[in-house]
């Protein structure tokens, strides 16, 4: 993918990617994503063959959330400064796929469906577990984090134009993934996932460990958009069903709690990351 990283304008305060990006509801949506984005084919054949979230996957969440939110919450000199971190770490990423075919890392389709999950991640944050977001600030939200995208290196014709044509385009691309070596790999992660912490006695992780599985599965059955869910062979009951409504409707409490302290975490990650860099790069 050669398009060239572009300057486009920086996500002001009290606009919709700054109000709703950095909600710390998205992080319930954190298996959803990674799920999304490995049932492509080239995401989850390069996943498989040059991540080490297998190994630390805590780590790979917390860079991933460094890195995103740079893009959103550190202006433009800090997300140029990502934007061409991401490339040159991806570059050399080559294999085959699952279907035997070469892919490269950037493949401008892959690189394009990672960014359109990150896209959607706080939209379904806000339709499961707040109040879903007015068609005038989607479509606001959508304008910027296209820029985003195309300051990523994304060519203006790999998203779709407005919020109604990406929808569709988020729809079919669900529509047609199939199960993959990649999705077992997540998920047998997510049940076998290591202790992040030394000083944790290995018993109370064990009973952490299982705890969080149950969390994840639940959180993921009931996110993940039903047809790929049947697919792929999560189960998923009318009583899940049931207990994940009740589950939304505690979580819709948070509306009550200004969007700037709902996200401020985020936020502060990027400022922190940027200053960083700053005084590492002088």
């Amino acid at each position: 993918m050669g398009a060239p990283l572009i300057h486009a304008p920086p996500v002001l305060r009290g606009t919709a990617a700054w109000k709703y990006f950095g909600d710390f509801r998205g992080s319930l949506l954190a298996g959803q994503v990674l799920l999304l984005q490995v049932a492509h084919p080239v995401v989850g054949a390069g996943v498989q063959d040059h991540s080490a979230y297998r190994e630390d996957p805590w780590t790979r969440l917390m860079r991933t959330a460094g890195s995103l939110s740079i893009c959103v919450y550190g202006g433009r000199r800090g997300a140029l400064y990502e934007a061409r971190r991401l490339r040159e770490l991806h570059r050399p990423f080559t294999g085959v796929d699952f279907a035997g075919r070469r892919y490269s890392a950037l493949n401008p389709g892959a690189y394009a469906w990672v960014h359109a999950t990150l896209v959607m991640l706080p939209v379904d944050a806000q339709r499961f577990f707040g109040r879903e977001i007015p068609d005038a600030e989607l479509a606001e939200y959508y304008a910027q984090m296209c820029d985003i995208g195309r300051i990523l290196g994304l060519r203006e014709r790999d998203l779709p134009p407005d919020w109604p044509a990406f929808e569709r385009y988020y729809a079919e691309m669900i529509d047609g993934f199939d199960p993959n070596p990649a999705i077992d790999t997540l998920l047998e992660t997510i049940r076998t996932v290591p202790n992040p912490w030394r000083w944790l006695p290995a018993p109370l992780w064990t009973r952490l460990r299982l705890a969080q599985h149950r969390f994840q599965l639940f959180l993921i059955g009931g996110t993940l958009p039903p047809v790929l869910r049947e697919r792929i062979g999560l189960q998923w009951t009318d009583e899940q069903q049931a207990r994940f409504d009740r589950f939304r409707r505690v979580l819709r409490l948070a509306d009550y709690v200004p969007a700037p302290v709902r996200s401020a975490h985020v936020r502060s990650i990027g400022w922190l990351n940027v200053w960083l860099r700053e005084r590492r790069l002088g």
